[in-house]
């Protein structure tokens, strides 16, 4: 993303928080394809009937952070940063209205590869890595943001170095650890 554009969306940020309700339509016409792109990222891994689709959950996201007070905004980053939680929010809520079985009823699938869940096991699963989610970030907060902005996100490791203001290889490394300790946790 162009220097310029990023400035733009801080700008457009900084108007919304000072009460210019403009701004938050010029916000989303500035960010609405790329929030768009990582709801249907995220959404590619659901079963192809789910009830809820990428273009509702930005709409969903986009309204939860309407409605949310005292927000700083700092910048394009922390502004994707707090929407990749957001859709966490919304899908665990989705998951939990939807799962009729408990987590220890059913298997957790967990690819060391990569967080692809088949998609009659994900309602269980996203609540499951919801649960460990919240002992990671106890433990290592950076991790747990890493995993949170990839699986809930859908940001690719650039996105989430330039999100976090680290090196790409950083969060490769820190994402393999995360991973790793996922499985484990999750398999137990």
């Amino acid at each position: 993303m162009s220097e310029a554009i990023e400035h733009e969306i801080t700008r457009i940020l900084g108007d919304w928080q000072g009460g210019d309700e403009e701004a938050r339509e010029r916000l989303l016409g500035a960010v609405y394809d790329d929030l768009k792109r990582h709801a249907r990222s995220l959404m590619s891994r659901e079963r192809p009937d789910h009830t809820l689709q990428p273009t509702a959950l930005v709409h969903e996201a986009f309204l939860k952070m309407g409605n949310a007070t005292g927000v700083q905004w700092r910048d394009r980053k922390h502004f994707f940063g707090i929407t990749s939680h957001l859709m966490r929010q919304i899908l665990v809520d989705h998951a939990r209205t939807h799962s009729t079985n408990k987590r220890g009823n059913r298997a957790i699938h967990f690819s060391t590869d990569d967080i692809d869940i088949p998609v009659d096991e994900r309602a269980d699963s996203i609540l499951a890595i919801h649960e460990v989610l919240d002992k990671l970030a106890a433990m290592d907060k950076r991790q747990a943001q890493i995993v949170e902005m990839r699986f809930f996100g859908g940001l690719t490791n650039a996105e989430i170095a330039e999100a976090l203001d680290i090196n790409e290889r950083t969060v490769i490394r820190e994402w393999q650890s995360a991973r790793l300790w996922l499985y484990r946790e999750l398999n137990q």
